[in-house]
C-alpha cells in the first residue's frame, strides 16, 4: 500500500505577515508613552510605590524578551527610554526583584465574534537541574525539577486566554475548571478541546456549566458512565459516536486535530528559554505570565493565515 502524499499549505497573507515579523524586532513597540510610569498615591500610611505596575511589567518584559539579568535589564530600559526621548527614572534591580513577586501581570487578548472555542493543554518547564545534553550523557540528576504551565488558547485569534502555573505533580484535569473561571462570565463558550487526560466528570461538568461542548476523546479502555448527571450523558454520547465511527474518523469529524495548534503555541512559550530564571514560585509565575503577554502582543501585530491547497 502506497503512502499518501503529505498535505501542502500556502500562506495567503505573506506580505502583511512579513511586515508583522519585522515590527516584532522594534524596541519601541513595547513602550507606551502615555502609560502611567510613576506609582499612584494610595492614600494609606507609608511611602507609596515609586513606579507603577505598568512600569515594572515593561521592565520585566524587556528582561524576558532578551534573556537579561536584572542589572542588565535596567541598562537596556534606560537605553530604550533615551531612544524614545523620555526622561523617566529607571527602577533598580532590587526593586524589580521585589515587585516581581507581587505584581499582577496584565495580559492583553483579542475577542473574536461568536462563541469562544478553546484548546487546553499543559507543558513542563524546567527551573532546576542539568541541561538535556548532560542528562543524556551522565543520567538525570535527582535535583532536576519542573513546573507546569496549563494553557487555554482561543482558536479564532490564537491568543492565550487563560493560564495556570502549578507544581509538576498537578494533573491536567483538576486545572480545567480554574482555566474556565478566568474567562469572563458574559462570554459564551462554544467548544473546549483537550486530550484524553480531561476525560473526567469534573472536566465534563465544568464545560457544561459554562454552556460549552467538550471535544475530548474517550480513553481506549473507557466504558459507559452511569447517566446520573448531564455531564455523564454528554460523555457517553462521545463514546457511542467513537464506537460507531472509530477513533480516527471521530477525531476528524469533531475537529479534534485542531488541538495541534496549542502544541505549537507551547513551543513558542519555550522559545523564550527552556529554563525559568526565577527560583521563587511567585516570581516564576510572574515570569510565565510575562511570556504569555509577549506571545499575545506578538500575535496581535499579525499572524500567518494558512490555507490548505492539496
Amino acid at each position: 500500500m502506497s503512502k499518501p502524499e503529505a498535505a501542502r499549505y500556502h500562506t495567503t497573507n505573506w506580505k502583511s505577515y512579513n511586515d508583522a515579523l519585522r515590527r516584532r524586532g522594534s524596541l519601541l513597540i513595547w513602550l507606551d508613552k502615555e502609560m502611567a510610569w510613576r506609582g499612584p498615591k494610595t492614600g494609606c500610611n507609608g511611602r507609596p510605590p515609586v513606579f507603577s505596575d505598568a512600569a515594572i511589567q515593561f521592565c520585566l518584559m524587556v528582561k524576558v524578551l532578551f534573556g537579561l539579568p536584572l542589572r542588565q535589564t535596567t541598562g537596556m530600559v534606560a537605553s530604550i527610554l533615551s531612544m524614545a526621548g523620555i526622561d523617566w527614572p529607571v527602577p533598580d534591580f532590587s526593586t524589580l526583584s521585589r515587585r516581581q513577586k507581587t505584581i499582577e501581570i496584565q495580559i492583553s487578548s483579542r475577542r473574536a465574534p461568536g462563541p469562544l472555542n478553546l484548546l487546553v493543554d499543559s507543558t513542563g518547564i524546567k527551573f532546576l537541574g542539568d541541561g538535556e545534553w548532560l542528562a543524556r550523557k551522565h543520567g538525570t540528576h535527582r535535583r532536576r525539577q519542573y513546573r507546569k504551565a496549563h494553557l487555554a488558547m482561543d482558536t479564532a485569534t490564537g491568543d492565550i486566554r487563560a493560564v495556570e502555573f502549578t507544581s509538576a505533580n498537578k494533573g491536567d484535569s483538576p486545572m480545567l475548571p480554574h482555566l474556565l473561571d478566568q474567562i469572563p462570565a458574559d462570554e459564551q463558550i462554544g467548544t473546549v478541546t483537550g486530550d484524553g487526560a480531561f476525560d473526567t466528570r469534573r472536566c465534563h461538568t465544568a464545560v457544561l456549566d459554562r454552556g460549552g461542548t467538550a471535544v475530548i476523546p474517550i480513553r481506549r479502555n473507557g466504558r459507559l458512565w452511569r447517566e446520573d448527571c448531564p455531564a455523564a450523558t454528554a460523555r457517553n454520547e462521545i463514546l457511542r459516536a467513537t464506537r460507531r465511527l472509530g477513533r480516527a474518523i471521530w477525531k476528524r469529524w469533531s475537529g479534534y486535530h485542531v488541538r495541534s495548534r496549542i502544541e505549537a503555541r507551547m513551543r513558542c512559550l519555550k522559545a523564550f528559554g527552556e529554563r525559568i530564571a526565577s527560583r521563587d514560585p511567585d516570581r516564576q509565575a510572574a515570569e510565565i505570565h510575562i511570556r504569555i503577554a509577549l506571545m499575545n502582543r506578538f500575535n496581535a501585530l499579525g499572524s500567518a493565515e494558512i490555507k490548505r491547497v492539496a
